[in-house]
């Protein structure tokens, strides 16, 4: 699972930097949550680890001036939580701006 935000915020239309890291994960097949603060997306790791790669330099390319990720490995079931389960965080800070939509 990867969360992002990506920065300047608007709060009234959704800036080109956001949209295009929407598009990334939309185009990467993955499942896809908008919240007020920022986005959520579901999916393989091999695909959420691509994504990510593709994200940051397309928001960037857009104009953002922060990008925050939050990177977190979920078990399928409680039962198939193993080391390998564990939570991984990283936080990527690039120049971003405001909400993704």
């Amino acid at each position: 699972m990867v969360e992002f935000t990506t920065e300047p915020f608007e709060l009234d239309t959704f800036p080109p930097h956001a949209v295009a890291a929407r598009k990334v994960v939309d185009e990467a097949g993955l499942d896809v949550a908008v919240g007020p603060f920022g986005t959520g997306a579901e999916g393989e790791a091999d695909r959420i680890l691509a994504a990510v790669s593709k994200l940051l330099r397309e928001s960037l390319d857009a104009g953002a001036t922060r990008i925050s990720v939050q990177v977190s490995v979920l078990a399928e079931s409680e039962d198939e939580a193993g080391p390998e389960a564990a939570a991984a965080t990283g936080n990527e800070s690039a120049a971003g701006e405001g909400g993704t939509p």
